[in-house]
């Protein structure tokens, strides 16, 4: 989209979203073990039987605390209408940009847990797209034991698209290969079963992961969208298939989407050493953008 279709933020608007910042909310939960043995077979992994005291996977934790929004309470993209919790940003293009998190203590099965968010920071941009808003959540989550992780999540606010400029705008979304040797590799493919079953054990409504035509008419994508936490989690799966080393930090950023196009293209997750403490990750898909970037630390 060329930012003359994109309409500028005015300076009240903006001062409006900027009232948010220092907004926060807390959210109880009990770590039950249905959720993880739906990702675990939706992941395509053998695991032990969830038992109470099972340790939660790194990023699994976004299978709880969920937003639970009545049906009359959904915007036209599916996702909650603007105002709560989040800034009321008048773009309609709302994605999981990337995040940072660091575990402190498992969460386990059989926990009473709760995450208290906070909005840290509401920022505006342009770029070649036109307007782009950043918001930052800051969150944690404790159990009666203590804190058990921090996360900064990055949500991107963007324009509509239009049939004439959204072809354009995903080409050029990109330009960078990766030519590392990974230490591990997988390759899958994304198809739209895996991201319904994704969408509905996050309770995500966002139509780009699932409804084809909503994605190709509206948001002006080739394909259904894969999630950005979905490709989080199937970097840190990559890791977890190789050693059962404890994870410290990650931190990962989307940087091209990911499409599902009903036509098998594969996506492939990779990793490799720093050193002895560290991992370089990232996604490529099936032309070999790199899709995101990512790195953790183990304990």
């Amino acid at each position: 989209m060329s930012t003359e279709h994109a309409p500028m933020l005015s300076a009240d608007t903006l001062a409006l979203l900027q009232s948010w910042q220092g907004r926060s909310e807390t959210v109880h939960d009990l770590i039950t073990p249905a959720p993880l043995r739906g990702l675990s077979a939706t992941l395509d992994r053998q695991d032990p039987a969830v038992a109470p005291g099972t340790a939660v996977p790194p990023l699994w934790h976004w299978l709880f605390f969920l937003p639970h929004h009545a049906q009359s309470e959904t915007g036209p993209d599916g996702h909650a209408l603007r105002g709560g919790f989040l800034p009321p940003v008048p773009l309609p293009r709302r994605m999981w940009a990337g995040g940072r998190l660091q575990w402190h203590a498992p969460l386990r099965v059989g926990d009473e847990a709760w995450r208290t968010s906070t909005i840290d920071s509401v920022q505006y941009k342009t770029g070649r797209s036109g307007p782009l808003l950043f918001v930052q959540v800051g969150h944690e989550v404790h159990n009666a034991q203590g804190l058990c992780l921090r996360e900064e999540h990055d949500i991107v606010y963007r324009p509509a698209a239009t049939p004439a400029d959204a072809a354009p705008a995903v080409q050029a979304a990109a330009s960078l290969h990766d030519p590392t040797s990974p230490l591990w590799q997988r390759t899958l493919v994304p198809d739209a079963v895996l991201l319904f079953r994704y969408s509905a054990l996050t309770f995500n409504g966002h139509r780009i992961h699932y409804d084809r035509d909503y994605v190709r008419q509206v948001e002006g994508y080739p394909g259904l969208v894969v999630h950005g936490p979905l490709i989080a989690t199937l970097l840190l799966d990559l890791v977890r298939r190789h050693t059962q080393r404890p994870i410290e930090r990650f931190e990962f950023k989307a940087l091209r989407p990911t499409f599902e196009c009903a036509d098998a293209r594969p996506l492939q997750v990779n990793a490799q050493a720093v050193d002895a403490q560290r991992l370089r990750l990232w996604a490529q898909d099936h032309e070999g953008w790199l899709t995101m970037q990512a790195s953790a630390q183990f304990l």
